[in-house]
């Protein structure tokens, strides 16, 4: 769990041109960045995006006029460094539904979400191939998707818990050099009944958990 000083929450209301400056994929993918690896320039981010410098930069000063991004500290003048202003970004849910661009953008950020999953596992996978990290990391490591069936009590109780244990695992690791990065990924997205004879086409996954005992 994140504290409150690290938090940006979105007002719909209030936020409308922030919500829109966030819709562009670059930018998303510059904040992510730096919040995943620290401050970097924008010739730095341009080289691991594939982008422009001239883009990274206009796009980084975009962020910061709505102020996701700020200048960081740095000794050389000639070039800026950025750093992100919040660890995380979030919103109420049902004052996002008020209004179909703020529909449209958690739509957006939940997609960009499943992407960063996918490009996680794909790291994941190297660095364990290549040795980067050590075999202590095999067992932990998984991806479960499960199919419960909840009341919205018991789902809002269900995230409450995970975040409580969250920041109290968090802060105990926080000084342990054994600790590593970790992108942890959580989901509840209830599903309204269907019949399957009018809709086949319905994809269902198998649920999976993967067995660690």
């Amino acid at each position: 769990m994140v504290s409150e000083e690290h938090k940006r929450v979105l007002d719909p209301e209030h936020d409308a041109a922030a919500l829109k400056a966030l819709t562009h994929p670059l930018r998303i993918r510059l904040l992510g960045l730096l919040r995943q690896d620290g401050p970097a320039t924008a010739s730095e981010l341009a080289v691991r995006t594939g982008e422009t410098s001239a883009s990274t930069s206009y796009h980084l000063r975009v962020l910061a006029k709505y102020a996701f991004v700020a200048e960081a500290e740095h000794c050389d003048r000639r070039e800026r460094r950025w750093r992100a202003v919040h660890l995380v970004t979030s919103w109420s849910n049902k004052e996002m539904d008020a209004a179909s661009e703020s529909r449209a953008f958690v739509s957006f950020a939940r997609r960009r979400q499943i992407e960063h999953l996918e490009a996680s596992l794909v790291r994941h996978e190297a660095d364990i191939a290549a040795g980067r990290l050590g075999q202590e990391w095999l067992e932990p490591s998984d991806i479960t998707d499960l199919l419960l069936r909840l009341t919205p009590e018991s789902l809002t109780e269900l995230r409450q818990v995970l975040d409580r244990k969250v920041e109290e695992l968090t802060t105990r690791d926080a000084d342990d050099p054994r600790a590593a990065q970790v992108v942890f990924f959580t989901a509840g997205l209830p599903l309204a009944p269907h019949d399957p004879a009018l809709d086949p086409d319905t994809s269902v996954p198998a649920s999976t958990d993967e067995d660690t005992s």
